[in-house]
């Protein structure tokens, strides 16, 4: 697929997006969340206050917020998650969620149906649907 045909794409982000989903609340530590990336082999997690969606916890936040300042494990997901959550509906073509993450130099969206978050689309999918 060209650059080109990319943009042209007629391809739904419901048609690439992840739709396994983790989400936990704002108590819960970085090390949990650590163990439950490495469980699900994911890089993302949403974060929740009750059942609204607050913010995300990437695999990036480990190392822009706990590593790079010592931050300990048990720093709950409140301090780290990237918030607000930045979303994109799951009917958009894949270059809007491009153009989306390109504009806000983020690597992850949370995908949303009527407001309710329903998975996740990363900067991985693009690039593994471009190279197809």
């Amino acid at each position: 697929m060209s650059r080109e045909d990319f943009h042209q794409s007629s391809i739904l982000i419901k048609d690439i997006m992840t739709k396994a989903l983790i989400s936990v609340n704002l108590e819960t530590t970085a090390f949990q969340i650590a163990k439950m990336m490495e469980q699900g082999g994911i890089g993302a997690i949403i974060v929740k206050d009750s059942e609204n969606p607050v913010g995300i916890v990437t695999d990036r936040d480990f190392a822009t917020k706990i590593a790079a300042n010592r931050l300990s494990f048990d720093t709950p997901a409140e301090k780290i998650m990237s918030s607000p959550l930045i979303t994109i509906n799951y009917n958009e073509p894949i270059s809007a969620a491009a153009e989306r993450m390109a504009d806000k130099k983020i690597r992850k969206l949370a995908v949303t149906d009527n407001g309710n978050i329903i998975g996740i689309i990363t900067s991985t999918d693009l690039v593994n649907q471009l190279a197809k």
